[in-house]
């Protein structure tokens, strides 16, 4: 046997060749499989399923599916567990140890013989842990995602996670409804296994995973219980199979022209702020740098054309029901490069080539009539944010995308928790909220903690939105004026970490502005007297490794030794 394909890849050095294949095959064969098995392509399958997490409920279903798929196509399936993360499950944030998740995924690919690997995830940081960890790796892979929950009801009103998590959330805060409703809420916002239903950080990767060409076309979209899943892991496992002879590794899908379609799509459907930094960590790993202003200017001719929740009405089974993501690059294929090559051997233009004729539906606008005229999401620049920082205008307050106000500062979360009910905070609704310290380092992991919750005596007189800014994230379910990413980071000294209580603050979206309205000889005068974090000498373990390796969140938040040198760069095309 060829010693780097099927079980003879990687062989465990025990200084003879020989006897290492003869033991690994001795062992394998312990599991009941023949010699013929063994000869045929490996397929290897992240398995990720795990008790704490419900958007992975159907991953057993999945596998078998694959499974199937694969002896169709001729190979051998081979499932192995990695980590599983889970949003809600994961302390002190599911970022914190996403880089984690994509190590054990790279290591455990290069570890174990495959010829290619079947991606399973969902949940936010699963899916782009999987591809930083499998471009890195090197070997042949594909995604497949676990696909977005049911919608369902509450008191007759459509709902589903999460963005209708925090709209009751902050209704229940402001006195709106009772225990009793947000207890009825709370068991009607999950009900069915599955990623979040509505255009968060889960379903944006998945669109942008198939915009990249790493999915099978219309793979992005379909529930997570329906039958039409299962066929969709049986297709990936045929083409795993594919890939796998005929060697087709992430760097010959992921190219520049890939992540300029991917970023376009963002744009396009609205899409979560996480994404940004997602995208820029798995191009990194292939040395390819996402230049951000670029991005902002893709933007002005970008127009949101998918109506979901929180950009706009919908939810993700009915983007599935309007034709799924080819719908919305079918509508956007003038603006993206459809010579790029995806992973059934064809290429984008080729799969777009087959789309049925639209069909009535308001989910997916055409661009002449789109949902906001912009591209969702905007890169704001100015001496706030030297390195950048950036909005979802499509979520945001129009009459609050330009506004100055009077700095209100939280120095950390555990300040914004003792303080953000005090009724006697001196706030007002015209004021600006900045929450410092939740960087990459400075938390640590840029936790979800940008949506800073409105002041509880301000919530209670009605008022649902005020400028917020901080350089933490948000979840991609979220809406509101919230400026996100701003870097560099309060706990390296960046300028957040510079802002009093009253210092005047402007954010001009228009303009792409974020400026502190300080004199600079004040802000060095700060500056001197502003300590740094400093690693704790008593950390070990990951930690450690996390505070010594991490970077900002324009270059994706990765660990350093995880990139090589960037030489390329994307988007070009305005």
């Amino acid at each position: 046997m060829n010693d780097k394909k099927g079980m003879g890849r990687g062989l465990t050095n025990y200084g003879d060749a020989g006897f290492s294949m003869f033991i690994r095959k001795a062992f394998i064969k312990g599991l009941g499989l023949s010699d013929d098995a063994l000869s045929r392509p490996i397929i290897g399958i992240a398995n990720t399923y795990s008790g704490y997490n419900a958007c992975h409920g159907n991953i057993p279903d999945l596998i078998e599916a694959v499974k199937r798929g694969v002896m169709l196509a001729g190979g051998l399936p081979i499932d192995f567990p990695t980590i599983s993360l889970h949003e809600s499950f994961a302390y002190p944030t599911s970022m914190y140890l996403r880089n984690l998740m994509a190590m054990d995924t790279e290591e455990m690919i290069r570890a174990q013989p495959m010829d290619s690997v079947v991606l399973i995830g969902g949940c936010d940081k699963t899916v782009p842990a999987q591809i930083m960890g499998a471009a890195s790796a090197g070997v042949p892979a594909i995604q497949l995602v676990t696909g977005p929950m049911l919608s369902s009801s509450h008191r007759g009103e459509r709902v589903g996670a999460c963005t209708d998590c925090r709209r009751f959330w902050a209704n229940y805060r402001g006195g709106e409804i009772d225990d009793q409703e947000i207890s009825e809420v709370n068991d009607q916002l999950v009900p069915s296994v599955g990623t979040c239903g509505v255009m968060g950080t889960a379903s944006t990767m998945a669109c942008l995973v198939e915009a990249l060409g790493l999915m099978v076309p219309n793979g992005a979209s379909a529930p997570a219980v329906l039958a039409e899943r299962r066929r969709i892991a049986e297709r990936t496992g045929e083409v795993a199979v594919d890939i796998a002879v005929k060697q087709l590794t992430p760097d010959r899908i992921m190219t520049p022209k890939a992540f300029e379609n991917a970023l376009r799509v963002l744009l396009a459907i609205g899409g979560s702020t996480n994404a940004i930094i997602h995208l820029t960590a798995m191009a990194g790993r292939l040395g390819i740098d996402v230049d951000l202003e670029a991005f902002d200017q893709m933007g002005w001719t970008t127009p949101v054309l998918v109506n979901l929740k929180p950009s706009g009405q919908h939810y993700m089974d009915d983007l599935h029901r309007a034709g799924g993501l080819p719908r919305v690059m079918h509508e956007l294929r003038g603006m993206l490069h459809l010579d790029e090559m995806t992973i059934n051997g064809k290429t984008l233009g080729e799969n777009l080539g087959v789309m049925p004729d639209p069909w009535p539906q308001d989910v997916v606008r055409p661009i002449n009539d789109p949902v906001y005229g912009e591209g969702g999401i905007a890169f704001l620049g100015g001496n706030l944010a030297p390195n950048g920082a950036i909005i979802k205008q499509s979520a945001a307050s129009p009459e609050l995308m330009t506004h100055t106000g009077r700095a209100v500062v939280f120095t950390s979360l555990e300040d914004l928790a003792n303080r953000m009910d005090d009724p006697d905070l001196d706030v007002t609704a015209d004021d600006i909220l900045v929450l410092q310290n939740i960087g990459p380092r400075g938390a640590p992991g840029m936790p979800e903690a940008g949506l800073i919750p409105i002041p509880g005596k301000l919530a209670r007189q009605g008022v649902r939105d005020m400028v917020r800014i901080s350089d933490g994230r948000m979840s991609g379910t979220a809406s509101g004026t919230i400026v996100l990413h701003v870097s560099p980071e309060s706990a390296i000294g960046g300028p957040l970490g510079l802002v009093r209580d009253g210092d005047s603050i402007t954010l001009d979206v228009p303009a792409r502005l974020l400026r502190l309205n300080v004199e600079e000889a004040e802000l060095k005068r700060r500056q001197s007297e502003t300590p740094t974090l400093t690693i704790d000498p008593a950390a070990t373990g990951y930690a450690r490794l996390f505070h010594e390796n991490i970077l900002q969140a324009e270059h994706g938040t990765d660990f350093a030794f995880s990139r090589p040198d960037m030489t390329r760069k994307v988007p070009k095309r305005s």
